[in-house]
């Protein structure tokens, strides 16, 4: 499943960033070519998720003229880093991926212009930042339930974030870690709207003291430990994403009082040497067709709220109504300090 890409190891932090910045050399001599067609392509750094049915790509290429180069480097906060360590010389067009987690790292470096996209549907508006980034899709991480091991094993399923602190909850979840996770980054600042900057370290210790397993990224956690997923875990509860349990047809769920929003953006670069092609690929992004198809290809829910979702969706996988948030600038600014104090309590308990 792509989404587990999006779960970089910090320790590969150096590595990826002089691997983004091999993808951008490699890309600005792609742009740059003799061939004489450099202003009919239009080079979009995105994250490693990115995938849409080769024939809304092939439909773009013949409306709009422009031929889509893609360039992926890692997740969310690898692109941004990539931005940033090019900005004096910008080697894509465009960006897509770009999460609320991150998206103020790239603004305050000033690595994209305005846009505003006609395209841009009203449910969408809220969600626009500094006028320079488009939300495209969006997404809940909450903790997921194993109905079934809950009904077989006699017992009330939890429903708050207090609850999965309590012994008999704790014990029995298996998250991952923020430093090196993404949705693992996502739940700690979930705990974080809830329990608030003085509390969240308290909750987080009532955790792992009371036995929740904290695994490096998504993957293990979902399809090694958790029960729901191929019934072979030992974990009933699991940090996920919202859409999760519409692969299981009903047997998980998410629950709601957990959940945290994650919306992912594209821009316009600054300096681009086709910001009309980037700004058709926003254009595109937004339309009808790449709207419905996010679901089935990037498991992430349109910004388009006049778009159907698929029928498991509907079904199993509805986004929370009021969602835990964080403001992102803080997150940007606190971001460091959060995974650090997390990890030296981790650590201490290990």
């Amino acid at each position: 499943m792509s989404r587990s890409h999006r779960a970089v190891l910090a320790a590969l932090t150096t590595f990826t960033l002089a691997l983004g910045a091999c993808s951008a050399a490699d890309q600005r001599s792609n742009n740059s070519g003799t061939d004489g067609t450099a202003q009919k392509t239009v080079t979009i750094l995105t994250h490693d998720s990115f995938a849409l049915p080769d024939e809304l790509v092939q439909r773009f290429e013949e409306e709009s003229g422009y031929t889509l180069k893609t360039t992926s480097p890692g997740d969310a906060g690898v692109v941004v880093n990539q931005l940033i360590l090019t900005k004096d010389h910008p080697t894509v067009d465009g960006v897509y991926g770009i999460d609320n987690y991150s998206a103020h790292s790239a603004l305050n470096e000033g690595v994209l212009v305005a846009y505003t996209s006609d395209h841009l549907p009203d449910s969408a508006e809220q969600y626009v930042l500094d006028d320079a980034l488009t939300p495209i899709d969006m997404g809940d991480v909450c903790v997921n339930v194993d109905h079934r091991w809950f009904a077989d094993h006699g017992m009330e399923e939890p429903e708050t974030l207090a609850d999965l602190a309590r012994p008999e909850y704790a014990k029995l979840l298996v998250v991952e870690n923020p430093a090196t996770s993404s949705p693992g980054f996502a739940f700690l600042t979930a705990t974080i709207a809830d329990a608030g900057t003085d509390g969240y370290l308290d909750y987080w210790a009532q955790l792992l003291e009371g036995g929740a397993k904290v695994d490096d990224g998504w993957s293990d956690a979902y399809y090694t430990d958790f029960s729901g997923a191929d019934g072979q875990g030992d974990y009933p509860l699991v940090v996920s994403y919202a859409s999760s349990p519409a692969e299981t047809d009903g047997a998980t769920g998410s629950l709601e009082a957990t959940c945290t929003r994650q919306v992912e953006y594209a821009g316009v670069v600054a300096g681009a040497t086709n910001p009309e092609g980037a700004q058709a690929f926003i254009d595109f992004m937004l339309s009808d067709d790449v709207q419905a198809a996010l679901p089935e290809s990037m498991y992430m829910y349109p910004v388009n709220s006049m778009i159907d979702l698929p029928e498991q969706w509907a079904a199993n996988a509805s986004l929370a109504e009021s969602p835990l948030l964080v403001d992102p600038q803080e997150v940007a600014s606190q971001r460091e300090t959060w995974i650090k104090d997390w990890t030296e309590l981790f650590e201490s308990r290990s």
